[in-house]
């Protein structure tokens, strides 16, 4: 295992030693493999750089408590690649191969995961582009997917706070758009709306939907998560949010675990007063809890308060990371372990 002081890394890209790569050319993958080049070339006309042809994923190894290094759901990963892929008129890395060269990088570059309970996990970003040329606006003949890994601190350097939202007064995705796949073009136009909402102090967006304006969508890089007072466990449902495999994983949890009721629902900003607690769910922090939403100027405080977790977002937190981390006995299917 490399010498790094683990506990106090920081969620940024590290270059480790291998990454794969694999090229479809002609109409068809080629046989793709490891290597320890970290730079991509390309052609000046490259799909991706005119018309952004590009789809990507996040997912984490961890070394759990016995010792063993595994991944979290990675076949949804590869699933959700392919539709992402498909919708952009690129062609599909199959599940199987996915599934491959995730372990194979893992294999590659086990002396970067980070030991069990340092809060460091092993963060894998798999990406597909269109590495052809294309003037006329149409898609790429030829394309490359690759996998890196990179070794990330926890996404809250010292304890989760909740956090403090304001209302958007942008639109993340158009209605019948992109919105539910996850393609790069989607977070690079959110970019914007985050510098606006950081320079006015709040750490992150509400987008709402972009047909009526008066639903609750995500945040451009993580689902919402809502509890009632009753303890039940609210979604939003939209055709434009993309779907959270940790928020899938969570409903999961809350229903067989915990015993919660669920629903997947619309939900109206007009309603946030009502919920007691609510949280941002994603791969970076599985759940980030948020205290406030500031709808211009008039405030939406959640009964959990601005100083700690709720407690049933911590419930979910505490039993999806024990699965993760091997603490808790996993659903069937959900770990894949490695080494």
């Amino acid at each position: 295992m490399k010498n790094l002081d683990w506990s106090n890394i920081g969620f940024e890209y590290m270059q480790t030693e291998q990454r794969y790569v694999s090229n479809y050319k002609d109409g068809s993958w080629d046989e793709g493999g490891l290597t320890t080049d970290a730079n991509v070339v390309i052609n000046e006309c490259a799909g991706i750089l005119q018309y952004c042809q590009e789809c990507f994923e996040g997912l984490k190894a961890y070394r759990t408590e016995d010792g063993s290094i595994v991944t979290f759901r990675p076949d949804l990963n590869a699933e959700r690649m392919m539709d992402s892929a498909a919708r952009l008129e690129m062609p599909q890395f199959p599940k199987e191969r996915f599934l491959a060269a995730v372990d194979a990088v893992v294999k590659a570059n086990a002396d970067w995961v980070p030991p069990y309970g340092s809060g460091a996990t092993f963060y894998l970003r798999p990406y597909m582009f269109a590495s052809g040329p294309v003037i006329g606006v149409k898609p790429a003949a030829e394309y490359q997917f690759r996998i890196f890994g990179t070794p990330v601190g926890p996404y809250f350097k010292g304890g989760v706070k909740p956090l403090t939202l304001c209302v958007s007064d942008f639109d993340r995705a158009a209605p019948h758009g992109t919105g539910h796949i996850k393609a790069g073009l989607n977070y690079a136009m959110s970019l914007h709306a985050h510098s606006v909402a950081h320079a006015a102090g709040y750490d992150e967006n509400m987008f709402l939907d972009p047909a009526t304006r008066t639903y609750v969508e995500e945040t451009g890089g993580a689902n919402f998560l809502f509890i009632t007072k009753d303890n039940e466990v609210v979604t939003p449902k939209s055709d434009s949010i993309l779907p959270s495999i940790t928020r899938r994983s969570l409903v999961y949890v809350a229903e067989h675990y915990l015993g919660l009721k669920v629903t997947q629902r619309p939900v109206a900003l007009a309603e946030l007063a009502d919920f007691a607690e609510c949280g941002l769910c994603g791969t970076a922090a599985v759940i980030s809890p948020v205290g406030k939403v500031v709808d211009h100027g008039k405030e939406i405080c959640f009964a959990s308060g601005m100083t700690e977790m709720g407690p049933i977002t911590k419930k979910l937190y505490d039993t999806l990371t024990g699965i993760q981390m091997g603490r808790i006995e996993a659903p069937e299917g959900w770990i894949r372990k490695i080494m």
